[in-house]
């Protein structure tokens, strides 16, 4: 199953996958057209950027300034539900992270499946597997009744957290909870 997603992901398809939070979709975030895919499946709109999954500390680093204080935050919550926003390392896609700002929003996330996904493809961009303002989904079954075969492959499993990470905006002198979820800063 691995290999069908990195196929779809290679191809500019979207993919469904597990975190420790809640089940999402997500594309290759260099991928205009798939950018542009995945917005339009969620009917999300553009106004609203989505952030990017790694499966390190270190890919995070790649896409991201990750101060070395913001590192010790990093390394005590990752892999986990703690998405940091820093400042952009590098330019992706229109609508991923928040190009005014050049900031982006990147997590490593808590589950086997994924971590070996985004190893082998690199950060993906991902959000909830929703139609925006929508119930977010669970597992993978949850997901295919929502978006059926317009998803080309879903990664098994489920979301064991259930809420959605807590986001914290890095790019001040202070930390700024934006979300509150299952993390407390």
């Amino acid at each position: 199953m691995i290999d069908a997603a990195v196929r779809a992901v290679a191809n500019g398809e979207v993919v469904g996958l597990p975190t420790d939070t809640v089940y999402g979709v997500g594309v290759d975030p260099f991928n205009v057209d798939a950018v542009a895919r995945l917005f339009e499946l969620k009917g999300r709109p553009e106004f609203k950027p989505i952030g990017v999954l790694a499966a390190t500390t270190s890919q995070a680093r790649e896409i991201g300034f990750i101060s070395d204080e913001v590192a010790v935050l990093a390394d005590r919550h990752w892999p986990g539900a703690l998405t940091l926003v820093v400042a952009a390392r590098v330019v992706m896609a229109e609508w991923v992270g928040d190009v005014q700002t050049r900031t982006i929003g990147v997590r490593v996330p808590d589950h086997p499946s994924t971590l070996e996904l985004l190893k082998v493809t690199g950060p993906l961009a991902v959000t909830s597997a929703n139609v925006s303002g929508g119930a977010e989904t669970m597992n993978d079954d949850e997901a295919r009744a929502v978006f059926g075969d317009k998803v080309a492959v879903y990664l098994e499993g489920s979301a064991p957290g259930g809420q959605a990470s807590t986001v914290v905006d890095a790019t001040g002198a202070h930390l700024v909870v934006l979300r509150q979820g299952p993390v407390e800063i």
